[in-house]
């Protein structure tokens, strides 16, 4: 084998391993109206998963319009300049900003291929996605429920309890939440 050929077989393993990986991830998600209480039951659970040795990993969606680099800078300039994408990096973290332009707004499972692997991806506010939710429910925003039309969620989290066969939640039950997405998503067997 000459060294090119040793170079491509060794990009093909690590892309393939790679696919592996990301074919093991597993989703869930979670739906409800704006000041139901997704974001922070997310908050709450996320540190359960990880104190489990898990790997997390979020894709939130928004309707809103959002940067995360701010007028003057130098990330800023080179998006408006032109730039289709801008990575920020440093000792700490890094972003990657990839303006949309033209382009229409990628679904569910291409944003999932960028991510780096992980065991866990939590899914905020995509609410037609054909994935496992867990419903976030609070009467006082005065929203209807929106388990009796989509057949992908599992359970409801509420302050009040519901008419429906679906395991129901206290918000205020992260840790119970959190073995049930893992019963879930098979990271934890049930019992």
């Amino acid at each position: 084998m000459n060294p090119q050929q040793h170079i491509v077989l060794s990009v093909l393993i690590r892309v393939n391993l790679w696919i592996k990986e990301v074919c093991r991830m597993k989703v869930f998600g979670f739906a409800g109206y704006s000041g139901s209480g997704k974001t922070t039951l997310i908050e709450q659970l996320i540190p359960l998963f990880v104190a489990q040795g898990l790997k997390v990993s979020l894709i939130k969606h928004t309707h809103h319009d959002f940067t995360v680099d701010q007028p003057g800078k130098d990330s800023y300039r080179h998006r408006v300049a032109g730039c289709s994408e801008v990575m920020v990096t440093s000792q700490h973290r890094w972003a990657l900003v990839h303006e949309l332009r033209d382009e229409p707004e990628p679904g569910l499972r291409e944003l999932l291929a960028r991510l780096s692997p992980c065991d866990l991806v939590l899914v905020e506010s995509f609410k037609n996605e054909a994935i496992a939710k867990l419903e976030v429910h609070r009467t006082v925003i005065g929203k209807p429920l929106l388990f009796p039309h989509d057949p992908n969620i599992v359970a409801i989290a509420s302050e009040l309890p519901l008419e429906t066969l679906l395991p129901q939640f206290r918000l205020d039950q992260p840790k119970k939440i959190a073995e049930f997405v893992l019963q879930q998503t098979g990271l934890i067997k049930h019992g």
